[in-house]
């Protein structure tokens, strides 16, 4: 999405007001999770939406929740 929006990642940080070292932790997919006023930030900044950032993959080796 930064490249489609032709934006810096240092661009990003400051237009979402996040740490430069933070948003890279996001773009990595290091990240354990996100608050929701940053991810609305950053849709925001890059107008777009949540599902054009996030994708879900299946972890087969956690098993069922709660298990």
């Amino acid at each position: 999405m930064l490249a489609r929006r032709k934006m810096s990642l240092s661009t990003l940080a400051a237009a979402v007001d996040i740490t430069l070292a933070n948003l890279s932790i996001l773009k990595s997919d290091k990240a354990k999770a996100i608050r929701f006023t940053t991810l609305e930030a950053i849709c925001q900044a890059l107008q777009c939406q949540p599902g054009d950032l996030l994708e879900y993959v299946s972890d087969d080796s956690a098993g069922p929740p709660g298990g």
